[in-house]
């Protein structure tokens, strides 16, 4: 399962100042997969770099350029909404991110913002 979710995130590249863009519905779904995984470590205030290695580990990214990418913007938006009041629950947050994805041929910018 690991080397499919690497294979399936290398299969292309990234924008440089837009999230990993989801090439095919699978993608969509490791996307919203993660998200829920980054969402529970934010609530249950686990410190960034030990989520980071965590997720690095469920999901064997270290030989893909955009798992990385797509896997830190998830994290970064995961722990955004941490910060914010009633941030949404990890289901809730997964549910936004497949959504978006799904609707817009992969673009997921809309709940993962895009990097500057």
């Amino acid at each position: 399962m690991k080397t499919f979710v690497a294979a399936v995130l290398a299969a292309a590249s990234a924008a440089a100042l837009a999230a990993p863009k989801a090439e095919s519905a699978v993608e969509c779904g490791i996307a919203a997969d993660m998200a829920v995984v980054a969402r529970s470590l934010a609530q249950e205030a686990v410190q960034r770099p030990q989520a980071t290695a965590i997720m690095a580990r469920i999901y064997d990214v270290s030989e893909s350029t955009r798992g990385r990418e797509l896997m830190r913007d998830i994290l970064d938006a995961a722990y955004r909404q941490d910060s914010a009041a009633g941030g949404a629950s990890s289901q809730k947050f997964a549910e936004e991110l497949f959504t978006a994805c799904m609707k817009t041929g992969g673009n997921m910018d809309t709940v993962l913002g895009s990097r500057l």
